[in-house]
């Protein structure tokens, strides 16, 4: 069984992020960069179903700049087997995020799709999805188990009333929760074992894919400060100010 499993390059969670002097976009110089935590989880679980004997082969894709290779040798040195880098300096919305994934879908023939239900720059939560109306497959979203068996997915999915459970028809697409699993950590040996490993290049034009954009960037600002809280000594003062003062009763 062969899984293409999508990866995002994104600012480290760990960083701050800040919006350029002139307010045009997020400010990316000298910044950290890394795998999308959720594109993290999507890697983790290839390759323990490859562990485990379900798949054979692991394809880590990434659409972006040329540095978006680094984090596809990320994946690599995770466990993936060989990679594919969609090299583009435009703007990529969840759209053409799809249509991509589905040009290499049509390219590869995978019986399994995992990727991470967002990522942590946009936030969108719409590629999945989109995936899954533009290639007809079935999908299993938010994903905090997943089970393959007998031409089958059984992906257990969190929704508001609690955990549900679908079964799909391979192929699938699968998007990952944070409580699918826990990241491995790379070793330094499969670190530079996935220096070797093959990555094929090809731009969104060489598979037929659009990257104009349908959405305007306006502006990029930092959210207002919050203002530090006060301690009040009863009841009536914290009514009297939630009512007088804050005005939300």
């Amino acid at each position: 069984m062969k899984i293409l499993v999508a990866v995002k390059r994104v600012i480290d969670y760990n960083v701050k992020v800040r919006p350029k002097a002139d307010g045009s976009d997020v400010d990316l110089a000298n910044v950290k960069m890394a795998i999308n935590p959720f594109c993290e989880i999507a890697v983790e679980e290839a390759v323990r179903l490859k562990e485990a004997g379900t798949a054979t082969e692991i394809v880590a894709v990434s659409i972006g700049p040329k540095q978006a290779q680094e984090q596809i040798r990320t994946a690599l040195a995770l466990g993936a087997d060989r990679g594919i880098h969609v090299e583009t300096d435009a703007r990529m919305e969840p759209l053409a995020v799809a249509k991509t994934l589905k040009a290499l879908i049509e390219k590869e023939s995978p019986d399994l799709i995992i990727m991470g239900k967002q990522s942590i720059d946009a936030d969108n939560n719409q590629t999945g999805q989109m995936l899954g109306a533009l290639t007809a497959m079935p999908q299993g979203t938010f994903a905090s188990e997943v089970k393959v068996a007998d031409g089958k997915v059984a992906v257990t999915r969190e929704v508001d009333g609690g955990l549900q459970t679908v079964e799909l028809n391979l192929p699938a697409i699968v998007t990952t929760d944070l409580r699918l699993n826990e990241p491995r950590y790379a070793s330094l040996p499969n670190i530079m074992k996935a220096k070797k490993k093959p990555l094929d290049t090809t731009t969104p034009d060489e598979l037929g894919v659009s990257t104009e954009a349908r959405v305007n960037l306006l502006k990029v600002e930092l959210p207002p400060e919050r203002q530090a809280g006060i301690k009040v000594p009863d009841v009536d003062t914290l009514v009297d100010k939630l009512k007088n003062e804050a005005k939300v009763i």
